[in-house]
This record gives C-alpha cells, sequence and structure tokens, in this order.
C-alpha cells in the first residue's frame, strides 16, 4: 500500500468519477484503475460497486477512505512540522535598539546563506537585554556589550547621525551643526528608529516631530518634503536623496557604536552567524 494510492481513493471520492480524478491527479483513468485494483487487492476486499458506466464507494471503500484521509492528514502534519523545524533552523530572531544594525546583519548573514531568515524587532534596551537572556530572541543588539558570563559580545556597526538639509533650507550652507542649533525647528522622522528617536526628543526638546511609521511613505515624503529629516552613514540607509545635504551632528550623542550580543548556549546556526560578525570586526 502507497500513499500515493490512498490519494487517489480520496482523490475520487471527492471528484466522484474516475475521468475527473484522474484529470486532477495527471494520470490516465486506466492508470488510476488499475492502481485502484492492486489497493484492492492489498486490502483482499473490493472497494467499489462497479457497473459498466459507474463506480461508486461501497462500504468496505468507506471505510478505507475514512482510514485515508486520516492517514493524509497526519503526513501533512508531518511534513508541515518538519517545515518548520527546517524555517526554525534557518531563521535568526533579532531584538535591536535600531533597524540599521540589522540591517547590516542581515546584509552579513544573506551573503553568506541566502536561505538564512532574519526577523528583526525594534526594542528598548531593556526589553532585547531580557528578551536575549529569556531565550525569545536569539540575537539582541544594543549600545554597549551585555556583561555577564553568558553572553559574549562584539561590535556590529558604529553610526553616526546627520541632519538631512533639504537644498535652500537656512542650514543648508553648513558644514557641521550641533543639536542646540538644530533644537527648534520641526523634524520628519521615520517611526521605527528605536535608539535614535530617543536622542532626538532628550537632545532637541522644544522640536516637534512629524513621526511617519511607514517606511515607504517616509521615504516618499524625504523626497518632496521641506522639513528636515535624519540620516546616518549606515551602509545600508537608504533614507538620503539628491535634493538634500547630510550634514554630521557633531556632539557626541550623534555617535553610537552597536554591539551584537548572543548567549553562549545559543543554537549552533546563532553562534556561527555570530562568529562570522565577530572575526569581521577582528578584521578591522
Amino acid at each position: 500500500m502507497e500513499l500515493e494510492q490512498l490519494r487517489q481513493l480520496a482523490m475520487v471520492a471527492k471528484e466522484q468519477t474516475m475521468q475527473a480524478a484522474a484529470f486532477r491527479l495527471h494520470l490516465s483513468p486506466s492508470a488510476l484503475s488499475r492502481s485502484l485494483r492492486r489497493l484492492e487487492a492489498e486490502l483482499g476486499q473490493p472497494l467499489f460497486d462497479r457497473t459498466k458506466n459507474s463506480m461508486r464507494l461501497n462500504d468496505q471503500g468507506r471505510l478505507a477512505l475514512e482510514h485515508a484521509r486520516a492517514i493524509l492528514a497526519e503526513e501533512r502534519r508531518l511534513r508541515d512540522d518538519f517545515a518548520a523545524l527546517a524555517k526554525r533552523a534557518r531563521t535568526i530572531r533579532v531584538a535591536s535598539v535600531a533597524p540599521a544594525p540589522t540591517w547590516r546583519l542581515s546584509s552579513i548573514v544573506l551573503a553568506q546563506d541566502p536561505t538564512a531568515i532574519i526577523e528583526p524587532e525594534v526594542a528598548a534596551a531593556d526589553e532585547a537585554r531580557a528578551r536575549l537572556l529569556n531565550g525569545t530572541c536569539d540575537l539582541a543588539v544594543t549600545t554597549s556589550p551585555v556583561n555577564l558570563p553568558t553572553v559574549r559580545s562584539t561590535p556590529l556597526l558604529h553610526e553616526d547621525l546627520y541632519a538631512n538639509v533639504p537644498a535652500g533650507h537656512v542650514l543648508s550652507s553648513r558644514t557641521s551643526l550641533t543639536f542646540a542649533e538644530l533644537d527648534g525647528h520641526t523634524f520628519l522622522v521615520y517611526g521605527g528608529i528605536g535608539y535614535w528617536h530617543e536622542v532626538h526628543e532628550r537632545m532637541l526638546p522644544t522640536s516637534r516631530f512629524v513621526v511617519q511609521p511607514d517606511r515607504i511613505v517616509f521615504l516618499q515624503q524625504v523626497r518632496t518634503s521641506d522639513l528636515l529629516t535624519f540620516t546616518t552613514n549606515a551602509p545600508e540607509n537608504t533614507s538620503s536623496h539628491e535634493s538634500r545635504k547630510p550634514i554630521p551632528i557633531t556632539d557626541p550623542e550623534a555617535h553610537a557604536t552597536f554591539w551584537l550580543n548572543v548567549r553562549t548556549d545559543a543554537p549552533e546556526h546563532v553562534g556561527a552567524v555570530f562568529g562570522l560578525v565577530q572575526a569581521m570586526a577582528d578584521e578591522e
């Protein structure tokens, strides 16, 4: 008895005719009929009441169909469970205080393994650390290493903040700026920047922020708006535009080093990613 024969039995029951079932199974009616007769021979019972022009499941056929459907459902569950297990083995969950480090991490990982799946989520520093320790994420990105004996840390990305100034703006001729000089202006900001938004609010207390949560819409608005925005020198950052001039901000708060943290008992594929980033950091 083969699974394919059970699928054939279920299809005949569903389509109600041999011709229709054979079409759905990409078989000839004669090939389908021969396969089902072999199944009947193995079970030692006819499964159909056959006439010249029709065939219908008999009592034995209905019993066989019930078991066939149960077996096929178990097979689907088995395949789904194995697929989920394989996905988990390729998936790396990352809690990061900012998006750019995960863009950097994704580019590193996918260059080595295009089948890998990175699942990033921006989180506050305390949450990222807590999720790493309780195992609800595989890697955590923070602005300082997690100094615990059960955690390994390595630099991932250094990022510098720039004011992204429209052409013709009163500040567009400047070669550098401070937060004090920027304070009081209105800024268009992307809502998913995590750590940097905390810096903005702390260092620009009298500024107004127009927050756009959709990154695609935000990038469109960067091209068309006359509001100040921010960008960084992260290689994967695409928030600058030719109509704008990125001007470096000189305050220490405008510069951050992001650290990648992993538990010492992390799964092998997660540890391998951390080792790759660490090797790259050691070379720099």
